[in-house]
């Protein structure tokens, strides 16, 4: 076990630069996700971290010795890759013995070893399988195992379960946050899911082209995202956006609309977001409310999701969240309040969230 500290790491490309100096201090144990879209630098960042990929500039140090120099195998981590990448000529207890044989280690040490991974990750009755023979969360099973018993001071996780169905990946979530909080070993883990990336992560390293937007632990991104990036990319349905502008004490939306501004923010243009489930049905055209028409609705069973627009024109989309046997019908009108200090206020020119005072 060991702290990992990247200090403003980049990375480019010739004259491209496509990280813009990360920085960063993971605790010793803690669970840290890069989460962002496709294309933002998560991958390119945690490669670098492996010694896959070469940094430009900056510095990285694992358990307090700069590794920048070293090769992947001599910087003391183990990687979980999306494929797999398992020998299919190989038991499962082959496949996980692999690297420690190559270390060196045999006889009863390797045994005991490959015996207590298999042991934490369900793997006992399986080991003289060869991966053909197992499903898709085995052969996940069956990486986390060959990494698990190296005892890295770090783990590396790139996507491990893009390749799994929906219902398969919750359980594989829950495994590999039951399976780090057991072992106690520093972890970095790339996902694009940010329903996984909250549900996983003591922090979470937002990206977006190559900048870490925020830093920070889950609800400290949700309640307070930094930018309108983090907050319309954390949260699902995504955060509602719309123009507006301060003037005595209301927010002035373009369909005319009021709702009280926040305590302390100045007059002029910003981009209110309100999440979905921060907006609740109120009395027809009540003081401070927005009107909407239903366009759509999305029954989740106990949940519903209504897709509507701001007054009666086709402009400006709005989604927020209801119970399953309340929704609305299309086409009806609704009548909205917002929950009381949920409204979130951007700088229209920086996009930068506005703090009140």
């Amino acid at each position: 076990m060991a702290t990992l500290s990247l200090n403003d790491v980049r990375k480019s490309y010739g004259k491209t630069e496509v990280i813009h100096g990360v920085s960063i201090d993971v605790e010793d144990g803690e669970f840290v996700v890069i989460v962002g879209p496709s294309g933002c630098g998560k991958s390119t960042l945690l490669r670098m971290v492996a010694g896959l990929e070469e940094i430009t500039r900056g510095t990285i140090d694992i358990g307090g010795r700069e590794v920048n120099k070293l090769e992947p195998r001599e910087r003391d981590i183990a990687m979980v890759f999306q494929n797999y990448a398992l020998y299919p000529h190989m038991s499962v207890f082959d496949n996980m013995a692999y690297g420690l044989r190559i270390a060196g280690i045999k006889g009863d040490d390797l045994k005991a070893r490959v015996g207590k991974a298999a042991e934490m990750l369900g793997l006992t009755t399986l080991l003289d399988r060869k991966p053909r023979q197992l499903s898709g969360g085995q052969r996940q099973r069956v990486a986390m195992g060959r990494a698990l018993v190296r005892e890295p001071s770090a783990f590396l996780f790139d996507e491990p379960l893009s390749n799994l169905d929906a219902k398969l990946r919750v359980s594989m979530r829950l495994q590999i946050k039951d399976l780090q909080r057991r072992v106690a070993t520093t972890s970095l883990y790339v996902t694009h899911d940010q329903v996984e990336a909250m549900t996983l992560a003591d922090r979470l390293i937002v990206m977006n082209k190559g900048v870490a937007e925020q830093i920070a632990t889950p609800m400290e991104i949700y309640d307070n995202p930094a930018n309108v990036f983090v907050a319309g990319f954390i949260g699902s349905p995504a955060m509602n956006f719309f123009p507006a502008r301060i003037e005595g004490g209301h927010l002035h939306l373009a369909d005319g609309s009021q709702l009280p501004a926040p305590a302390g923010v100045s007059e002029g243009s910003v981009i209110l977001g309100i999440r979905p489930e921060h907006l609740m049905p109120a009395p027809l055209d009540a003081e401070g409310s927005l009107s909407v028409r239903v366009l759509a609705v999305e029954t989740l069973g106990a949940d519903a999701f209504v897709h509507a627009t701001l007054g009666d024109g086709d402009a400006d989309a709005i989604v927020f969240r209801v119970p399953g046997h309340d929704r609305p019908a299309e086409g009806e009108r609704v009548s909205l309040m917002v929950e009381p200090g949920k409204a979130h206020v951007f700088d229209a020119a920086t996009e930068r969230r506005i703090a009140e005072a």
